[in-house]
């Protein structure tokens, strides 16, 4: 499976921007997804993430109510909705995936692929 991110770019606090991660490969259904940022000294961190066989999404606190992970099995693409954005969720933001079952989904040691990485700077 190869991951593709984009949709990363310079937003004002309180905007709203969407990233799309395009998978090619493999059944994408059936591949748990997550989303990771990470900013310059500091380890990746779990943003969000779908897990398929049972179709629950978890978040980070930081962005509950805020962020919604969305997918497209059709078009093997999975979306990642940022609203009210602020300051501190400026990071590069990595989407990333997984067939293997039962992986603690907050680590990024429990992914095989991952996208390249966009960058998402929000302005104060």
């Amino acid at each position: 499976v190869q991951l593709q991110a984009s949709g990363g770019g310079l937003v004002q606090a309180g905007g709203s921007l969407r990233l799309s991660c395009a998978a090619s490969g493999r059944i994408f259904s059936r591949y748990n997804v997550g989303w990771f940022r990470q900013t310059p000294g500091k380890e990746r961190e779990f943003v969000a993430a779908h897990i398929w066989n049972t179709d629950s999404k978890w978040y980070v606190d930081a962005v509950k109510g805020r962020f919604t992970l969305s997918r497209d099995n059709a078009e093997s693409t999975v979306y990642l909705q940022m609203n009210s954005l602020k300051p501190e969720d400026t990071a590069v933001y990595y989407c990333a995936a997984t067939s293997i079952s039962g992986i603690n989904f907050r680590e990024a040691r429990g992914y095989d692929y991952w996208g390249q990485g966009t960058q998402v700077t929000v302005s104060s």
